[in-house]
């Protein structure tokens, strides 16, 4: 069972399985790799919505705070989640669910050194996450 297997398992439970969890992943990979301002932008959101210090943790060196489902589609607004479920062919509450689970591990990730670097090739780093998670 891979780090992928087991963050979804916790997080939706046996409801995802195979290729939905490459389906998931592809979803956050995707969602971070376009989002406004990258990384940068993505923490941004979280700090708005009131969750800077979970976004914060995962940025830092330290332990990750998780964001739950529920404030995950409200810091992102959840008729975006819904629309992000839908495009890739998911219910709300399984994507709201993986993103929740994912974004953490992804962003921590993709700040190794507990900051955000600007200049590093954002799509690179993801598919290399991609290989390390699946």
């Amino acid at each position: 069972m891979g780090l992928l297997d087991q963050l979804l398992g916790q997080a939706l439970g046996n409801t995802a399985a195979g290729q939905q969890h490459n389906q998931l992943l592809d979803l956050a990979v995707n969602f971070v790799q376009n989002y406004p301002g990258g990384v940068a932008g993505l923490v941004q959101q979280f700090t708005n919505a009131g969750y800077g210090g979970q976004a914060r943790s995962w940025v830092s060196t330290g332990e990750n705070v998780p964001i739950s489902q529920d404030e995950l589609s409200h810091a992102l607004g959840p008729r975006n989640v819904e629309s992000m479920g839908r495009q890739a062919g998911l219910p709300a509450q399984t994507t709201s669910g993986a993103l929740a689970a994912l974004l953490p591990v992804l962003i921590d990730q993709l700040t190794p050194k507990g900051q955000v670097d600007e200049r590093s090739d954002l799509a690179s780093a993801l598919n290399a996450l991609r290989g390390k998670l699946a």
